[in-house]
């Protein structure tokens, strides 16, 4: 508080400005609750608490061994995170999320089979129509969402998170099980029904595009139940085929209704649930980011109008970027949707950058090549401005700050060292010594940084400067292309511009010829074809009157 009004003080004297500088980076705190250890044990101590309440829940004594059992299973899981799943473990929110999940999960199995068991006790006397207790406990152990942790961790955290989370559910839902239910039988072929049934789940959501494939990965779910419950007699066509007509139908439309609908159910809530998750722990699904590629952005619809050359640029970029992210297992839709806005601070002065320039005046000229750096570095913090402005997914504001990385403007650079040369050598200013001219620093040419932290933003930066480079080409050949994206990938990596992402050679090579793919595809050379010109063909006399020249395009044949 003390620190407002002392600013105030001074914005009245004029020793302040009246803006302050926008913070990019959350307070200490938040960032403390990400990242600390603290945290985290907290998290991990209060998800293991409430794996022991779930496995007390709905039983009167429950033996040491299958809470040891429990506890040792989550304790893998646990270090297998710390190990395998870094970018899970790094982030407190995101483990967080995925023990929710778990918890979740293992919850509504021990609710599903407590209904079973229950259904058994309270048997009493039939009613006409009413289904037998059997049959009720048979629909409650169908009811069992298998796939519900699978498919949501799948589209939030990725397939592979979801492969570990498929693998310890069906882990732990043994002792959650045996916490119920002593048949062995009944074990068994849960365990069997959550791994088949998870392993379905992670296929169908591995790639979704749209949050219609989740109800369709629900219905595949339910009929891989369907077909696992026969396969079982949990739902026993061979009793019905020998009984004939005799038999009870209706605990049969049931039994599958219940296999089939309750996974779509299930899809159905997740989707009407997935954007609050999304916006709750700030994660950009596929989905998401395919909703975001709408290139009707006000941000975009004013680049096309105030700066046409940069989003063409910005377009070019995203098809080099999508490519090579495809080349290397990346996210190719998160790669396209940031390079369509990694440029937008260029729309604060879009005359001051070639591709928006008009070929009769550069505006550079009458500048001093610090003031021209400055310009063009500014593009960058502009960009963040308006992206926070507009409210655009961190994602893109880090591929913005980061798509330059601490590179040198080298262009305006090596004009400072020429004009000191020049200076040097008796030029403008040689009325001056030596010692009292002007130094170049390379400093004051480089970008603030930080470098490209992810393997989109670093694809992006490559195919920014690529792409930039590709546009000056004076005769386009497989050869050009080829040493142009090769000389840039080299003079980065010397640069150490990828240092902090976590792309290997191998990978720089793979996305090296999908660039080269990609641009010869763009910069390709077309037919020369001959110019136009209006020739004179003599026609004799006799065909057509007197003699007269008939103007004809070269090629058309004469009558």
């Amino acid at each position: 508080m003390l620190g407002f009004f002392e600013r105030q003080r001074l914005v009245k004297k004029g020793l302040a400005p009246q803006k302050t500088r926008r913070r990019l980076t959350e307070s200490e705190l938040v960032e403390t609750l990400e990242r600390g250890i603290v945290t985290k044990i907290v998290v991990v101590l209060a998800a293991t608490a409430t794996l022991i309440w779930i496995l007390l829940l709905g039983t009167r004594s429950l033996p040491v061994e299958t809470i040891l059992v429990a506890l040792l299973i989550f304790g893998t899981a646990t270090a297998h995170l710390c190990l395998n799943r870094r970018e899970v473990w790094a982030r407190n929110s995101r483990l967080l999320l995925l023990f929710l999940i778990l918890i979740g999960h293992l919850a509504a199995l021990k609710f599903c089979v407590l209904m079973a068991e229950n259904a058994v006790r309270h048997s009493g006397e039939l009613l006409p129509g009413q289904l037998s207790s059997i049959e009720r406990r048979d629909l409650w152990r169908l009811a069992i969402p298998f796939a519900f942790a699978p498919i949501l961790v799948s589209v939030l955290l990725g397939r592979t998170v979801g492969v570990f989370v498929t693998v310890f559910t069906t882990l732990l839902s043994i002792p959650v099980f045996a916490s119920v239910s002593e048949d062995l039988v009944f074990i068994v072929t849960n365990i069997t029904t959550g791994l088949v049934c998870g392993f379905v789940a992670i296929f169908l959501t591995g790639e979704v595009r749209k949050r219609g494939d989740l109800p369709r990965a629900g219905l595949f779910v339910g009929l891989s139940t369907w077909v696992l419950a026969v396969m079982f007699r949990e739902i026993n066509l061979l009793h019905i085929w020998a009984q004939g007509a005799a038999l009870n139908y209706h605990a049969l439309w049931m039994q599958s209704a219940v296999a089939v609908g309750g996974p779509i159910v299930m899809a159905l809530i997740i989707v009407g649930g997935l954007p609050f998750v999304e916006i709750l722990f700030r994660i950009t699904t596929r989905v998401r980011w395919l909703e975001l590629a709408d290139l009707n952005h006000p941000l975009l619809k004013r680049m096309t109008l105030e700066a046409p050359g940069t989003f063409q640029h910005s377009l070019a970029v995203a098809n080099l970027a999508e490519a090579a992210c495809e080349a290397v297992g990346a996210n190719p839709t998160m790669a396209r949707v940031c390079a369509y806005f990694h440029d937008i601070g260029k729309l604060v002065k879009p005359e001051y950058f070639t591709e928006n320039m008009r070929h009769d005046r550069n505006p550079h000229d009458g500048l001093a090549p610090t003031m021209s750096a400055l310009i063009i570095i500014a593009h960058v913090k502009e960009g963040i401005s308006l992206a926070l402005d507009h409210r655009l997914n961190q994602d893109i504001i880090d591929v913005i700050q980061q798509h330059h990385g601490t590179s040198l403007v080298y262009y305006f650079y090596k004009r400072a060292i020429d004009q000191q040369l020049t200076a040097n050598g008796g030029g403008k200013i040689t009325s001056m010594h030596d010692e009292e001219l002007p130094g170049v620093s390379e400093s004051s040419f480089r970008y603030s940084g930080p470098k490209p932290q992810t393997r989109e933003s670093a694809i992006i930066s490559l195919a920014d400067s690529i792409e930039s480079a590709a546009r000056s080409l004076e005769r386009v050949t497989l050869h050009k292309i080829e040493q142009l994206i090769t000389d840039i990938i080299r003079k980065r990596v010397a640069d150490g511009q990828l240092d902090d992402c976590d792309l290997t050679f191998r990978e720089l090579g793979e996305i090296a010829q999908s660039f080269r793919h990609t641009l010869s595809s763009m910069l390709h050379s077309r037919v020369a074809y001959p110019e136009e010109k209006e020739t004179k063909i003599r026609q004799p006399r006799g065909e057509g009157g007197p003699q007269s020249n008939i103007r004809q395009r070269p090629g058309a044949s004469a009558a």
